[in-house]
């Protein structure tokens, strides 16, 4: 990447850029490796040890705080808001998971929140009205950086729930929004522009594709899709960078800028390990946390199933054994043909043998209903086949499934064909009629994520809701089975 460089040194200025995204609750640190790593104590740590150390320091946080830990769900976010708050964040935008309570409920609790929020995109529909601030300006040092939120609809589809909530529909009415914010504000000398989004990497290149260069922006700061990167990615000139998932690690840039041409001179940019060789502990920060877990342990610690063994889910975008239980408990419990357990409903990479509320609730902490589809073969093949795209097998955030018991499926990348779709040992057949479970996040979703239209599946049938909650219909299934486990291997073969 080249930056135009001065001779005059006294108009360079140093800024450290540090940045989170996805952090989901993951407020205790693990041993990894004989290793202490992680966790919101050494995260704080580090923080200090930055700032201490230089006053041009900011931190930047792109999205879902909450969700993945029974801290957050039992008290609805309040918790997670006190906990950031120590943090001490310079700004924060949105994410999908930001709205998962309710956007009445968020709105209480960035009142509760003692750093900026901004998002551009969330509004009242009617008069147009934001529901936060589209930007923030932070000046530090005789800098003058502005930030900007981005989250499109794809990823914020549980406001399809808020009647009277829109959002952008993709990334081009976000660039226009961008346009519309920079041209505002370039004037004000501004030297650094940030987009913090949450639309995931490959979103995040789409978008750094399509803005306009004069518009200035720099760098964006992404999360969503999970991403771990080892060096910026540059699109059109813009930096584009996101720090995985959790606090295992954080993301910095290390930056001169040049306040006269408005420019980044140089940088650098790493993902620091948060582990106990590079971070102190902050025990103001353990000692919230410890306070606040207490009110949780007695409720949690109850043992709601037995697993044969330990079971995984290491990757969304394959079929796993975990994910296969969990779709197998769906099925037997609602009496469908075939469920299809959204992968990334199951958020911890592996559970059991022996299973506590707490295990369950951070491992599956979305409740709603299910509902059942009257699908023809043709149809469910045809859901198959969107759902195994080429986006799926690149990284890109995209749905995927986990397969219930009785299903086998052969799908070859090269030639985007099903070359096997059975049931129970026999071809699903494409005039047979099938019924498919589904969650309900899934259903509000179904043409985007099934390729599917209400009107296409209503003509069979009217959908059914199967249950009004899915967190009750799992656990009165684990609880009483047992040996749960085995028989997971070959319902979904990828070739190529």
């Amino acid at each position: 990447m080249e930056y135009k460089r001065l001779i005059s040194k006294d108009k360079y200025k140093k800024l450290t850029l540090l940045h989170s995204n996805d952090m989901h609750g993951d407020f205790f640190e693990e041993k990894i490796d004989e290793k202490l790593t992680g966790g919101v104590s050494m995260l704080s740590g580090y923080l200090t040890k930055c700032r201490n150390e230089d006053p041009n320091v900011i931190y930047a946080i792109a999205g879902d705080m909450f969700r993945g830990s029974v801290i957050d769900s039992e008290f609805h976010g309040l918790s997670t808001i006190q906990i950031v708050n120590q943090l001490a964040p310079d700004i924060v935008t949105l994410g999908n998971h930001e709205t998962d309570y309710g956007v009445a409920h968020l709105l209480f609790l960035e009142k509760m929140a003692t750093f900026p929020i901004i998002n551009a995109n969330l509004y009242i529909k009617g008069n147009d009205t934001r529901l936060f601030k589209p930007y923030h300006i932070i000046e530090i040092d005789g800098i003058r950086i502005l930030f900007i939120g981005i989250l499109t609809e794809e990823v914020i589809s549980q406001t399809k729930g808020e009647n009277l909530i829109g959002s952008f529909i993709g990334i081009e009415e976000a660039a226009k929004e961008v346009g519309k914010i920079c041209n505002a504000y370039n004037g004000l000398d501004i030297d650094l522009t940030v987009l913090l989004t949450h639309i995931g990497f490959e979103e995040d290149k789409k978008l750094a594709a399509i803005l306009d260069p004069s518009w200035g922006v720099d760098i964006i700061i992404g999360g969503h899709s999970h991403t771990f990167i080892d060096e910026p990615a540059i699109v059109n000139n813009i930096l584009i960078v996101q720090a995985g998932t959790g606090t295992d690690q954080i993301g910095r840039f290390d930056l001169i800028i040049d306040t006269d041409e408005n420019c980044i001179d140089s940088y650098s940019w790493q993902a620091v390990p948060i582990n106990e060789e590079n971070c102190p502990r902050d025990k103001r920060i353990e000692d919230l946390i410890h306070s606040i877990k207490a009110k949780t342990d007695l409720k949690y610690a109850k043992v709601v199933a037995n697993f044969d063994y330990e079971l995984t889910h290491p990757d969304r975008w394959t079929q796993t054994d975990l994910g296969g239980v969990f779709a197998d408990a769906m099925k037997d419990s609602l009496k469908t043909d075939i469920y299809l357990m959204g992968s990334g409903s199951v958020r911890k990479t592996k559970m059991g043998p022996i299973v506590t509320f707490q295990d369950f609730s951070e491992c599956y902490p979305y409740d709603g209903k299910s509902y059942g589809l009257k699908l023809s073969g043709a149809q469910l093949k045809k859901a198959l086949l969107h759902i195994y795209r080429d986006e799926a097998w690149l990284g890109d955030h995209t749905e995927f499934y986990q397969l219930s018991k009785g299903m086998h499926v052969v799908y070859s990348k090269s030639k985007h064909e099903l070359l096997t779709c059975e049931l129970n040992g026999e071809a699903i057949e494409d005039d047979k009629y099938y019924i498919v479970g589904i969650g309900e996040f899934h259903y509000n979703n179904l043409e985007a994520f099934f390729n599917l239209t209400y009107d296409e599946v209503k003509a069979n049938d009217e959908p059914i809701i199967l249950t009004t909650s899915d967190v009750q219909t799992l656990l009165e299934y684990f609880e009483n089975n047992k040996h749960l486990g085995f028989g997971l291997e070959g319902r979904l073969e990828v070739l190529d």
